[in-house]
């Protein structure tokens, strides 16, 4: 099966999560994930031996219960969203909005897998209440109950025994955080950014967090940024400031769907950032990813 990937979950980095992955040192002790959404980076380190032990952090606390789910009682779960993807048949629909409603009641783990293997591009929101409020695609049922099952058990045996789970400010996992472990931040691109981002109650102001990737430098701890991105020669997100001294690279992701859809041929590239100590515990680069000698490079070629 390769990977496992259990949560569905818009911004997932499942598909540049080896490439992320070949940038850790090899002496890494832990891996802290303080935005941890589908732990995508995490599991990819776990089922390539990479790194043994794990901390996933997230404010979404209906998502760090699933993952408590997910890791310690798979089999319960797995019968769980059976059940629901098994009573949906033939009112989806209808159904769909009735389990919205009981996990914005009950924060449920089970309900929120199913919701997020039903909704509109995988991807969570919640209203100013903090309900989430997304609706269904209505052209899938979720993943069949028999796939999902295989990934569900398949992240539990990589993750089961040597992971921690929390949830609150990203800022209280870093302060856990020790010069041998390695970090890998994924914050909401708009949350960044100042906006408020639906994904969250609420939003991650710029200063604040680069206020904290100083704080890291300072204590001289390899971290890993993926923060923004291109497509074609259109940039997002907000240039994180010069007096970090991060590495800059870039990983191809493929080509842009919008783009395609628009009849152009743009390709979308992911940046990732790299701390000092990071790049100091790897002598610059993995010499899988060095391409030129360049702050920014295009990873192209590895498999992700």
């Amino acid at each position: 099966m390769g990977v496992p990937h259990p949560i569905p979950y818009q911004g997932s980095k499942r598909w540049i999560a080896r490439a992320i992955v070949a940038t850790f040192p090899d002496d890494a002790q832990r891996l802290f994930e303080p935005f941890a959404g589908s732990a995508a980076v995490s599991l990819a380190a776990a089922y390539s031996g990479k790194v043994k032990h794990f901390f996933l952090n997230d404010i979404n606390a209906p998502l760090m219960d699933l993952w408590n789910k997910i890791i310690n009682e798979p089999e319960a779960l797995a019968g769980q969203y059976r059940r629901l993807w098994e009573s949906q048949q033939g009112k989806e629909r209808h159904y769909y909005d009735i389990v919205r409603a009981k996990f914005n009641k009950t924060r449920r783990p089970d309900f929120l897998l199913y919701l997020l293997a039903r909704c509109v591009k995988a991807s969570v929101r919640y209203n100013a209440n903090g309900e989430f409020n997304q609706s269904p695609d209505n052209r899938r049922k979720g993943a069949h109950p028999d796939v999902m099952e295989r990934h569900i058990r398949g992240a539990s045996q990589l993750l089961k025994g040597r992971t921690t789970l929390s949830s609150g400010d990203y800022r209280k996992t870093l302060e856990i955080v020790e010069p041998p472990d390695i970090v890998y931040l994924d914050p909401p691109y708009q949350g960044v950014c100042g906006n408020r981002d639906p994904r969250y109650k609420e939003g991650l102001p710029f200063e604040t967090f680069v206020e904290s990737l100083r704080w890291l430098n300072d204590k001289g701890i390899a971290y890993i940024v993926s923060y923004d991105g291109r497509t074609g020669s259109k940039r997002f997100g907000r240039p994180l400031p010069g007096f970090l001294e991060l590495k800059h690279i870039e990983i191809a992701a493929g080509r842009s769907s919008q783009a395609t859809l628009l009849g152009r041929n743009s390709m979308t590239y992911e940046s990732l950032y790299l701390s000092p100590a990071l790049v100091s515990r790897t002598n610059g680069l993995p010499s899988s990813l060095a391409r030129r000698p360049s702050h920014q490079l295009s990873l192209f070629g590895i498999p992700v």
